[in-house]
Order: structure tokens, then C-alpha cells, then sequence
């Protein structure tokens, strides 16, 4: 399996009925079985990582966003180590980010390796630890108390992961764990920030890194694969194209601009680097047949996401070579609210289906949702440039994003909650 692949067991399976559950496993009752045997029970919330991670992530989204436009307004501040935009930034990274990226890993590591998932009593443990978190960063005065407690988290997830792919002799997924690891060190740098401030923004920059790789990958397996499987489904004879040299060099271009953004993110040519790079993922895009699955937003909406990561790159590169045409802001909302978002929730909404013994396709609900995370995130995103309308677009795109959030809770919560099909 390649790193990329990595997704198989979460976000679908590469067969005809396109459903997430892992292969090596089966369901009786509120037991997991391994392919040894084993068996462990548990109960629903605590049987796969993604069923509390991705409900806990899509209920804290829908608060803290609006809950910052309010500090926003009002000048009040959290008590935690953060204050103002700070405490946003690593929220939505390390606090909603990271418990989607918990999720996913988490019940991705099965298929890798053939043992039993962390659930259970572990799992109980570990969603306690980024909850304590989320308190700390809000609650917790003591800068050095409020950073122990909020790196226990994603500290012993690295941990976690690094065991099971150890213990599996996984190697070929290293790079995820070490990806993994990577943004746990960039949680402490960000908690360094504040005694010494040059370090909060590296640590940005080092955790949307990872997630931009991270969707890169990840999503470059995924996002052609279902939409493979659906255009098969419906008869078309035209699909996305398979991987060859103009993938890995889209990708090559990926790592190389991450890693000139992380290192010279104010040299020229970090700004052509990332230029390039979304270029050539907008292109790697276009090969996938998007158009041909307009009918399916489940199967768009990835589409949708990987194209915000292209114009995400695109606007940082712009933001460093013209600084004065493209606001810095406009393109960290891109990657965060677009990119980031939108592919967060196409997976979430997808393998939650799956696990759920539902068929792959959109509601009502789905697609209001999918809605409101695009607009808002290209409200957000015009809000810096429309400087006389900054406040209206952003308190609107912000309402509209935190929306989507509360959409998610409510239409897939009882099937993150449950074990079985409603």
C-alpha cells in the first residue's frame, strides 16, 4: 500500500459498492474482529476512532467559529495562553483539525496492519485528552500548564500511531506517522509562540503544510478513485486518467513549495514554487472528470476541495510575490476554510455513510451542507478584499461555515453515535 493509500479503510474501498468499511473486519454485534480472531467490545462511540473524533470535531467547529466572531466584535479574549486571532488559529488547526486527522488515522491503521483498532476504553482516553485540550486553550492562565495538558493529545496519538505501525511492521506508512508526528511539533511551537513570538507563525505554516501533503496525497488517491467508481456505475466510458509522471510531478512540486514556504516564506522563489505547484494540481484536477459527476455532489465535492487546495497554493504564491494585489489573509482562508474544510467534510460525510451501512449518495442535508461550506469559505476568503465589506462578509461566511458544522452534528451525529444502520 502507498502512503497515499493510506485511506482505503476510512475513506472507501476501491470495489464496486464503494463502501468504508475495513476489509479485514467484520460486524457482530458491538464486537471488532480482527483477521486473527480477536475480538474486542466496545461500544458504539468508542468502536473506531472516526465516530467520536468526527462528531467531536464537527460540534466544536459549530461553536468556536462563531464564538470568535463574537470575541472579534466584543474585544474579549479567551483566559487560556492565546488571545485574539492566535486562539482562532490554533483551534481550527490543532483543536478541529486535529481530531479529524485523529479520526481518520485511527481507523485507517487497521487495514494497514491487520490488528484490532484503539477503541474502547484507550479511545475514551484519548478523545479526554483533546477535550482537556480545548478547555486548556480557552480556560487555562498558566501558559506552561495550558501546554502540557493540550499536547498530551496529540503527543500520545503520534504515539499510538507509531506503535501500530511498528508493531505491524508498516513501514511503507511512515510517512503518515511521521506527518502526524510533524504536527504535534508544531502544536508545542505554537504554544512557544508566545515567549517567543517569531515561532507561532512556523508553527502555521508547519501544520497547514502537513494538511496541504496531507490532502495532496491522500486526496490524489481518493478524489479519482470514487469518481472512477461512480462514472463506472453510471456507464461512461470516459475516466480520470491513471497515475503517471504528470501526478508525481505535481506532487514533487507540492513537497518542494511546502518546504520553501516552511524554510524562505518571503523569497521570490518560494512564491513561484507555490505558483507552480497549485498550476500543476489544477491541471492533475482536470484529468480526474469532475464534470462528469456534476450529478453526485458526494462525489463533486472532492472535486470542489482539492480544486480550493490548488487555488489555495496559487494565492499563497501570489501573496508573496505580490503582496499588494493578494491579501496573505485571503490566501490562509483558502487552504483553511476551503481546502481544509471542504475535504474534511467529504470524508466525514462519505465513510460515516459507509460505516452506517448507507448508500453513497446525497440528501437534502448533505447538500445544504456542502453548500454552506463553499460559500462561506469564498466569503471568508473575499472579506480581505473587499476592505469596506470586510466585516459584513466575514461575519456572513463565518455564520455560513459554522452552519455546515451544525448540519453535519444534527444529520449524521446519530450515526456516529449508533453501531448499526438507522
Amino acid at each position: 500500500m502507498t502512503t497515499a493509500g493510506a485511506s482505503e479503510g476510512i475513506a472507501g474501498r476501491q470495489d464496486g459498492d464503494d463502501r468504508s468499511v475495513p476489509r479485514m473486519r467484520v460486524r457482530r454485534g458491538d464486537t471488532s474482529i480482527d483477521r486473527r480472531g480477536r475480538r474486542r467490545a466496545a461500544p458504539p462511540l468508542l468502536s473506531y476512532g472516526f465516530r467520536p473524533f468526527f462528531f467531536g470535531a464537527s460540534v466544536y467547529a459549530a461553536i468556536a467559529v462563531p464564538l470568535w466572531l463574537w470575541m472579534f466584535r466584543s474585544g474579549v479574549g479567551p483566559a487560556g495562553p492565546f488571545v485574539g486571532v492566535s486562539w482562532h488559529a490554533h483551534e481550527m488547526i490543532f483543536g478541529y483539525l486535529g481530531a479529524v486527522m485523529a479520526g481518520f488515522i485511527l481507523t485507517a491503521v487497521p487495514n494497514w496492519t491487520g490488528r484490532l483498532p484503539l477503541s474502547g476504553a484507550p479511545l475514551a482516553l484519548l478523545f479526554a485528552l483533546w477535550i482537556a485540550g480545548r478547555v486548556a486553550c480557552f480556560a487555562v492562565g498558566s501558559p506552561i500548564a495550558a501546554m502540557i495538558l493540550d499536547l498530551a493529545f496529540p503527543v500520545t496519538l503520534s504515539v499510538a500511531v507509531w506503535r501500530e505501525v511498528v508493531a505491524g511492521k508498516n513501514w511503507r506508512n511512515a510517512p503518515v506517522a511521521l506527518l502526524i508526528t510533524l504536527f504535534a511539533f508544531a502544536n508545542l511551537l505554537h504554544h512557544l509562540g508566545g515567549f517567543w513570538p517569531a515561532l507561532g507563525e512556523v508553527a502555521v505554516r508547519l501544520a497547514l503544510g502537513v494538511a496541504a501533503l496531507l490532502i495532496s496525497l491522500i486526496g490524489g488517491r481518493i478524489v479519482p478513485s470514487f469518481t472512477r467508481n461512480w462514472l463506472v456505475k453510471q456507464g461512461v466510458r470516459s475516466l480520470p486518467a491513471s497515475f503517471d509522471r504528470i501526478d508525481r510531478l505535481a506532487l514533487v512540486s507540492v513537497v518542494a513549495a511546502i518546504l520553501a514556504w516552511n524554510v524562505v516564506p518571503d523569497f521570490s522563489i518560494s512564491g513561484a514554487l507555490l505558483v507552480l505547484a497549485g498550476g500543476l494540481l489544477a491541471v492533475r484536477l482536470a484529468r480526474w472528470r469532475g464534470f462528469g459527476a456534476w450529478r453526485e455532489p458526494i462525489v463533486l465535492i472532492l472535486h470542489i476541495a482539492y480544486a480550493w487546495l490548488a487555488a489555495a497554493l496559487l494565492l499563497l504564491g501570489g501573496s508573496i510575490l505580490w503582496p499588494d494585489l493578494v491579501p496573505q489573509s485571503a490566501a490562509l482562508h483558502a487552504l483553511t476554510a476551503g481546502a481544509i474544510a471542504t475535504m474534511t467534510l467529504a470524508v466525514m460525510t462519505r465513510a460515516t455513510l459507509g460505516h452506517a451501512g448507507r448508500a453513497i449518495e446525497t440528501d437534502a442535508a448533505t447538500l445544504t451542507l456542502y453548500v454552506a461550506v463553499t460559500a462561506g469559505a469564498l466569503l471568508r476568503v473575499a472579506a480581505p478584499l473587499v476592505p469596506t465589506l470586510y466585516m459584513t462578509l466575514l461575519v456572513a461566511g463565518g455564520t455560513l461555515w459554522s452552519l455546515a458544522f451544525v448540519l453535519f452534528a444534527f444529520r449524521y451525529g446519530p450515526m456516529l453515535l449508533t453501531k448499526r444502520a438507522e
